[in-house]
């Protein structure tokens, strides 16, 4: 499976951006769906989960300021983020559990000026 991201950029401190990914390939296999980031010197951390009915998680520092959806019949899971803020500077990945083995698609670079 190949996962696909677009929508990054660079945004001021408290706009927007929605990033999206499409997977391609084999996606018969696909569970969960979401995205991570991975900032410089950091660790990648999950951002956001969402299953294939639509259950969501998200990591406590995203809460409130951002939502994850998906359209399983296409194959796609965007991520909404509102409220940005400098420390969400990141290269964000679109994730997904295929036949039970975790995949990451090329991260899409959000930078936030403060």
């Amino acid at each position: 499976v190949q996962l696909q991201a677009c929508g990054g950029g660079l945004v001021q401190s408290g706009g927007s951006l929605r990033l999206s990914c499409a997977a391609s390939g084999n996606v018969f296999g696909i569970d969960k769906m979401g995205w991570y980031r991975q900032a410089p010197g950091n660790q990648r951390d999950m951002v956001a989960t969402i299953t294939p009915s639509g259950t969501t998680d998200y990591a406590n520092f995203v809460k409130g300021r951002f939502t994850i959806s998906r359209d399983s019949a296409k194959h796609t899971v965007d991520l909404q983020m509102n409220s940005l803020r400098p420390e969400d500077t990141a290269v964000y990945s679109c994730y997904a559990v295929w036949y039970g083995k975790n995949a990451f698609g090329q991260g899409t670079q959000v930078t936030v000026s403060s």
